[in-house]
């Protein structure tokens, strides 16, 4: 039977020679993932349903991300709950204060996850790492404790829908225009508990983090998972950081889409998704009258080190519009220490940016950026609903960090090839 990528590495965890899909299976998997936020519930289920060990150590990771460092007493107690778990059962990928980042990019870069792997995490942006060609979604905190005892999970497997890639970003569009612009095609649920699956020549136009970012807002279309197909790009990622065996699966190529999609990466503008869904997606340009109170850079989506490099050499030499409040987060300590040997950290603070420890922090109303009553942001994070950032009654507008830093410059939402 011709199948998916991601059929395939669902059939291969099931022990199957193949699968279809609506199909129901248990896979074995390779990595089960927590944060503050969704750990502590997973825990009381783990105890609750009287587990008394875990299926493997190394094969759990706890991020301390969203909370962290401790916001407030109940954080600290979350926090303190999954420092107490993760010592009495060794969990070996325990990342808390000083050692965190944010799990999304954390996870790839410490080479926590590799091609053709299985990956549950109890938060719904685990779909990021089909970026390196394996099969991550998000789970509940239920799930995850199932996980964390047994190493298996229930799934129905998932149709799939074909992106085939040509051409070639042009400068200043990234790959988070890219989805921006598919979710803006296709709508919300537009791939609604399927695989969206990437591949085609104009892979090798797209980084690493660009295929992250999109992957990451596979979910924004409503996706049960987004993949890419491995390439040389990606094996050089791989390389460098996974020592373990892994498997790559190709798709067949007579494997059922129900739908495929051609899109001309040059033809793809900088794209901004408007309040109050990831699918109201209008041109950086049509969007000038647009006056923000707060620009954020990072993020799960957009904080990885060509995202802080973008945004670094736009503001360089600049400074940040009058009554514009410009917050940057590099994703990880890495990432961090590598803005300041660059010299991004520089660029930023002289810009009159606030650089902050790795957290989720704003990107769900959590803190370090709680937006006022009628406040908007141009955030290069991954959801704008209402409420999401702070006050009922405030505006998210997603964008790249090219378009971010653009916009922070010139105090207005701008195309970056606009900044003067």
């Amino acid at each position: 039977m011709a199948m998916t990528m991601t059929q395939k590495i669902l059939a291969a965890h099931a022990g199957l020679d193949s699968v279809r899909a609506g199909q129901l299976i248990m896979a074995k998997l390779d990595m089960v993932l927590g944060n503050d936020i969704t750990s502590p519930v997973a825990i009381n289920e783990f105890k609750k349903s009287g587990f008394e060990s875990v299926f493997d150590n190394e094969k759990i990771s706890m991020v301390m991300d969203h909370f962290a460092p401790n916001k407030d007493i109940k954080a600290a107690e979350q926090c303190k709950q999954c420092r107490m778990f993760a010592k009495n059962f060794s969990i070996k990928n325990y990342y808390d204060v000083g050692e965190m980042g944010i799990e999304h990019a954390l996870l790839p870069e410490k080479g926590l996850v590799a091609p053709g792997e299985a990956v549950i995490g109890a938060d719904s942006h685990t779909c990021t790492y089909g970026a390196l060609g394996a099969f991550s979604t998000g789970v509940g905190s239920t799930d995850m404790a199932a996980g964390m005892a047994t190493g298996e999970a229930w799934f129905k497997v998932p149709s799939a829908i074909k992106f085939e890639l040509e051409g070639e970003l042009r400068p200043f569009v990234s790959g988070k225009d890219v989805i921006l612009h598919i979710i803006g095609m296709i709508g919300v649920d537009g791939a609604l508990y399927r695989s969206m699956e990437f591949t085609g020549s104009g892979l090798k136009s797209l980084s690493m983090d660009d295929r992250l970012c999109m992957a990451n807002m596979a979910i924004e279309a409503g996706a049960k998972n987004g993949i890419f197909e491995v390439d040389e790009i990606t094996l050089a990622y791989v390389n460098e950081r996974v020592t373990r065996p892994f498997t790559v699966y190709k798709a067949d190529e007579d494997a059922e889409y129900d739908e495929v999609y051609k899109i001309n990466l040059s033809e793809i503008e900088p794209t901004v998704a408007c309040p109050h869904l990831p699918e109201n997606t209008k041109e950086a340009r049509e969007l000038s009258g647009i006056i923000p109170d707060q620009v954020v850079i990072g993020s799960c989506t957009n904080g990885r080190l060509s995202d802080m490099k973008a945004a670094a050499e736009i503001l360089k030499g600049r400074h940040i519009a009058k009554d514009i409040r410009c917050i940057v987060i590099p994703a990880t300590q890495k990432i961090y220490k590598d803005c300041i040997k660059l010299g991004y950290i520089d660029t930023f603070i002289d810009a009159g940016c606030v650089v902050s420890t790795p957290t989720c922090g704003p990107c769900l109303g959590g803190y370090m950026g709680i937006l006022a009553a009628d406040e908007i942001a141009v955030a290069t994070t991954n959801r704008n609903f209402v409420g999401r950032m702070g006050h009922v009654s405030s505006k998210i507008y997603l964008a790249s960090p090219e378009v971010a830093a653009a916009t922070a410059v010139m105090g207005r939402i701008c195309d970056p090839r606009d900044v003067k």
